[in-house]
Order: C-alpha cells, then sequence, then structure tokens
C-alpha cells in the first residue's frame, strides 16, 4: 500500500489542496466512528435508568461494539481484495449511521446492544482503512504529517463529539444523542464520494498472511503493547462519570465540561506526539504508557476535590491522546510492506481491547466499587510500559525502503491467494 507509484497513481495532485481535503475526509471519518463508539461513556447512567439496567451492564454497549469491530476489522482487508476503497468507505458509514439510528430507537436493553453491533461493523472497517488510505493520499514525504491529521479524528472525538453528546444527551436525552450521531454518518458518507478520489488496490492479503505478520516480531510487539494500554485505559474511562461523581463530587453539569477539557487535551497530544512517533514509536509510547500509569493511579488520591480531579483528568487525556497516532506510526513502521494489513490487526487489537477494557471495569466497579477502576488502569499501563522497554524499535527509516523493497513479491502472491 505504500508503494510510491501506487500513492501518485492515488494522490489527487500530489499533496495539494484536493489530497489534503481527502485526507481532512479521512480525519472528519474517524472522528465520526470514534463518537459512535463511545457516546455511551458519557451516557451511561441515563442509558441505564431509561432501559432499567445497572451502569455494568449500560456498559456492554461499548463492549459490544468494540468485539464487532475486533473481528471486522482484520476480516474486511482480505475479504475486500481489490475493491475500490471509495464505495467501501462510504457503504461502511451508511451502516454505521444505520447502527447508531437502531440505538436511538431501541425500547430495550437487547435492541441497543444491535444497533451497537452494527455500529461495530462500520467502525471496525472505518477504522482498518484510514491510516492506509491518509498516507497514500500524499506524498512520501507527507506521510506522517497525514496520519496524525487523520488520527486527530480520534482526539476531536473527546473534544467535540463524547462531550457535545454528553451535554446533547442531558439536554434532549439520550436517544437525541446517538441520532444526532447517525445523520453526521450519513452526512459524511455524501461528502466521502465526492472528496475521495478513486482507490483501486494493486495488492490484496489474505488471512494466512495476516496472521503471518502478527507473528513477526516488531509487530507482535506493538500490539501487545497496545493491548495492555488500551484495556487499561478503557477499564477507567469507560467509568470516568461515576468516577468523577463519587470521588470528585462533580455534578451532571459539570460532567460535560470535564470531558471537553479531557478532549482538548487530547487534541494536544495527538499532534504532539504525531511527530515524535513517526522518528521513535518506541520512546513516544514509553513516555505515553507511564504518564498514563502515573496519572490515573493518582486519581483516587488526589482527585478527591473538583480541582483535582479537573487537573488530572486532562493531564489523563494528554497522554492518552497520543496513543493512536503513536501505535499507528508503530505497526506502519513495522510493516512497510503490508499497511493495510497491519492497520487491520491493530485495529482489532485495539478494539477488543476496549471491549476488554470496558468489561474488566464494569466487574471492578460492581463488584469492588467505582474506584477499583483506575487501579485495573494503572497497573496494565504500567505493564505496557514494561513491554515497550522490552521491545525493540518498530524500524529505522532507512530500514523501511529496503524492507518494503523485499516484500512485494510476497504480496503479490498474497493477492492470488496462492
Amino acid at each position: 500500500m505504500s508503494d510510491p507509484a501506487m500513492r501518485n497513481a492515488t494522490s489527487p495532485d500530489g499533496g495539494g489542496l484536493a489530497a489534503w481535503a481527502a485526507v481532512g475526509a479521512v480525519a472528519a471519518a474517524t472522528f465520526t466512528v470514534v463518537t459512535s463508539e463511545m457516546l455511551p461513556v458519557g451516557l451511561l447512567t441515563p442509558i441505564g435508568r431509561t432501559l432499567g439496567v445497572s451502569e455494568g451492564v449500560a456498559g456492554l454497549a461499548l463492549t459490544v461494539t468494540g468485539l464487532v469491530a475486533a473481528v471486522a476489522a482484520p476480516l474486511i482487508v482480505p475479504a475486500l481484495r481489490r475493491a475500490d476503497r471509495r464505495p467501501v468507505v462510504v457503504a461502511l458509514l451508511l451502516t454505521l449511521a444505520l447502527g447508531n439510528a437502531v440505538a436511538a430507537w431501541s425500547p430495550n436493553a437487547v435492541a441497543l446492544m444491535a444497533g451497537r453491533v452494527l455500529v461495530g461493523a462500520g467502525m471496525g472497517g472505518v477504522w482498518a482503512l484510514a491510516a492506509s488510505l491518509a498516507a497514500r493520499l500524499v506524498p512520501e514525504r507527507s506521510r506522517g504529517t497525514a496520519i496524525a491529521v487523520a488520527f486527530s479524528g480520534v482526539a476531536i472525538a473527546s473534544v467535540l463529539g463524547v462531550p457535545a453528546g454528553t451535554l446533547l444527551g442531558e439536554a434532549a436525552g439520550w436517544r437525541a444523542a446517538f441520532a444526532a450521531a447517525g445523520g453526521f454518518a450519513v452526512v459524511l458518507a455524501a461528502a466521502m464520494a465526492v472528496l475521495l478520489p478513486p482507490l483501486p488496490v494493486e495488492r490484496s492479503t489474505n488471512l494466512r498472511g495476516m496472521a503471518g505478520l502478527a507473528a513477526e516480531p516488531r509487530v507482535r510487539a506493538g500490539l501487545i503493547a497496545t493491548a495492555l494500554l488500551v484495556t487499561g485505559h478503557f477499564a477507567a474511562y469507560t467509568y470516568v462519570r461515576p468516577v468523577l461523581e463519587d470521588v470528585s463530587g462533580a455534578d451532571a453539569g459539570q460532567i460535560g465540561v470535564l470531558l471537553l477539557g479531557y478532549g482538548v487535551a487530547g487534541v494536544a497530544g495527538n499532534f504532539a506526539s504525531g511527530a515524535r512517533a513517526v522518528r521513535s514509536p518506541r520512546a513516544t509510547l514509553l513516555v505515553l504508557g507511564t504518564a498514563l500509569a502515573v496519572t490515573v493511579l493518582l486519581v483516587p488520591l488526589l482527585g478527591r476535590s473538583l480541582g483535582g480531579g479537573a487537573a488530572l483528568l486532562m493531564l489523563w487525556g494528554l497522554a492518552y491522546g497520543g496513543v493512536s497516532v503513536t501505535v499507528q506510526n508503530w505497526l506502519l513502521a513495522a510493516a512497510p510492506h503490508a499497511q493495510e494489513a497491519a492497520s487491520g490487526l491493530l485495529v482489532a487489537v485495539f478494539n477488543a481491547a476496549i471491549a476488554l477494557g470496558a468489561l474488566l471495569g464494569g466487574r471492578a466497579a460492581d463488584g469492588l466499587g467505582t474506584v477499583s477502576v483506575m487501579w485495573v488502569a494503572g497497573l496494565l499501563a504500567a505493564a505496557a510500559a514494561v513491554q515497550v522497554v522490552r521491545a525493540a524499535e518498530p524500524a529505522r527509516p532507512e530500514e523501511q525502503g529496503s524492507m518494503r523493497a523485499a516484500s512485494v513479491p510476497e504480496s503479490r502472491t498474497s493477492a492470488d491467494g496462492r
């Protein structure tokens, strides 16, 4: 996917305004899928109250979405083979819109989970393709910037999407928040059809090739670190609303403002980490993992006032905001010969970790109390930092060209399925 000839063929104008408008559309897609996925975070309490279930059960809306995305992401790349990526992304966004519509209508928890299955399918597909699409739309020299812009949608979803959904849920009900997310996905699907150039695929990967890629040491190390870090984060973040209520004394009106501040810090973390992650994803991820572990472990100790909780939440956002772009750069550096397949594996692990984190957090919150989710998160983030210390740097920039060239014949063989 990173072949220069392919990039020149698919880039709208070699990196001009049309190319960057298309990258912006990819960023809007990551914003939309992450907003849709994370909406339950700020709405757990009203969802549970309306549907008559506990906050732990309501949190399964996030678990189900993550599990479906984890399955869909690695399957969609070999299933699509050489299908043009533009209509594929449009179809995936429409699937996302349908899932949000079902969730908005849902009269009970079962119907809500059905809608969240559709959200997971659309989200997993879009996220699996996002990084490789952004990299193809611009020249090689701009790849790191394009990926950072594309994944700024993840952090901006925390700034605008999740807090806006929380505030809309408070003002008009949680169903209105899901309906709004679905409507935005429809609008974006139309915009993507216009802004993206044709994106044919010259090489594809089968399931055997993806399994072999996952076994490569540098790829495997990045996936393990991602699994630990993301599981820990979502064990706590899924239940951040009750933590802020119980530990810091925040009320319903203050929750949206606090999450907005978290998101602003996340955007700053995304761009601060983006350039560094291109040069050294290992060092960048080590800093982020360590900072995240320290911050969440301090919440039960220093977050017992609204000011203390807010300050720690901002530091938490700054640290986690850089994770998506950093692990994406790790995987692209570790597998320059199979970037779309590597992205699919990353999204599978990432979303399985989201689901596992939400599940672990729910069990801890229901069984041991709300504060326990922070201890779970801190220990897993610390384990992620240890894994990064033990891992080798994914690849030096000078290595990537030779790795890419050496693997071309293998990639073409995989495309034929032999």
